[in-house]
């Protein structure tokens, strides 16, 4: 049942504004407004103005238009330009207007999509797939696990996931994107992943509606005949401060699904033990920052702490960023199960071809060397 390798790159298709005439802009920030009408009297646009509303005409094919976009973008605020709405050459009956309203982009996305505060054209011509980095037991180094890593190639060059992510964030489109970011991920590990686990970083802000956002993936899993149990998903400590509520109801819905969940990026402080009780990982994985600070004492009694807590709640506990022998030995004594960095593999393709586990059945059984919570220490 593994998916051809090819199958995993795949390039979507991202809706781009078109040149407007008309632009609609409600708020309720009172102060907006009247300069966004100053702006566009400027550029030569008709303004007329309603309590919370602007409704600007070009009568220069859309020269206009884009002259107020490419000014706003430099004259507001972030704040600001994510608190107005902004409908283009909008329906002109009235219920059909509202309504465009009420579904509009922000402003920040409008300029975003546009290309003026974000390099959105990068996204928008590029074909996505996913790169692989091993994750390794500390004390036989045998691979257990791999994570995927979004990749774009535009242009002959290859994007990281953290300039797509930031562009598709500006851009509204951040949904979407961890959506594919998912898919690719299990379909590019389809033939050749084996017994192993696959990690795969995820933004829990990004799931609206667990159960129709995630049926995608389960279907994925499916076609690549990888057992559900097997998929880990990421999410960052900074992502999981944000709205602990949400957070935990789309954690429910990863588990109801047979996955996994691994708290990422965790490092010093109390919020980091505090979460580890709120969010009760089955993987937790230590920061780079944290890692690299090794060997000292601080960074020290910090991953040991960290570590001891994630084993009393029968996490397993990733160290990234191990480059070092010495470093895999440091983590290793401090209750580091297993780690992941340059020193065992970097971020790579898949395999060209099938290997050998293409062949094989989907995982009937729980598997003897899947990930397991490790012992009270």
């Amino acid at each position: 049942m593994g998916s051809p390798i090819g199958a995993a790159r795949r390039r979507e298709e991202w809706h781009l504004p078109d040149v407007a005439t008309r632009v609609l802009l409600a708020t309720e920030q009172e102060h907006v407004l009247p300069a966004v009408a100053a702006t566009a009297r400027s550029v030569g646009l008709s303004v007329f103005a309603a309590p919370g509303l602007l409704d600007l005409l070009d009568e220069r094919d859309g020269l206009g238009v884009e002259r107020l976009f490419d000014r706003l973008s430099r004259e507001l605020t972030g704040a600001e330009a994510e608190a107005v709405r902004v409908a283009t050459d909008p329906a002109g009956e009235y219920t059909a207007l509202a309504t465009g309203l009420l579904t509009a982009p922000t402003l920040a996305a409008e300029l975003a999509r546009r290309g003026i505060t974000a390099e959105v054209g990068v996204l928008a011509e590029a074909e996505l797939w996913s790169a692989y980095q091993p994750i390794v037991e500390l004390a036989g180094r045998a691979v257990v696990a791999h994570e995927a890593l979004l990749r774009g190639d535009s242009g002959g060059r290859t994007i990281d996931g953290g300039d797509l992510f930031f562009v598709a964030d500006s851009a509204g489109w951040l949904p979407r994107l961890d959506r594919v970011g998912r898919e690719c991920a299990i379909a590019g590990a389809a033939g050749w992943i084996g017994d192993a686990d696959l990690f795969v970083n995820t933004h829990p802000t990004s799931v609206l509606r667990p159960d129709a956002d995630l049926a995608s993936t389960a279907e994925a899993l499916e076609l690549a005949g990888l057992r559900p149990r097997r998929l880990v998903l990421e999410v960052g400590e900074r992502a999981a401060v944000t709205d602990r509520g949400h957070l935990l109801a789309v954690l429910e819905s990863y588990r109801a699904h047979g996955w996994r969940v691994a708290l990422d990026e965790v490092a010093a402080g109390w919020s980091s033990r505090s979460l580890l009780d709120v969010v009760r990982p089955d993987v937790v994985k230590l920061g780079r920052a944290l890692v690299s600070a090794l060997p000292d004492d601080g960074a020290r009694a910090v991953v040991r702490t960290v570590a001891g807590h994630a084993h009393r709640l029968g996490a397993v506990v990733v160290a990234e960023g191990v480059e070092t022998e010495q470093t895999a030995e440091e983590v290793a004594g401090l209750g580091a199960d297993l780690a992941q960095g340059w020193l065992f593999g970097r971020p790579a393709a898949p395999p060209a071809g099938d290997s050998p586990a293409a062949t094989a059945e989907p995982d009937a059984e729980p598997d003897a060397e899947e990930l397991s919570p490790a012992p009270t220490r």
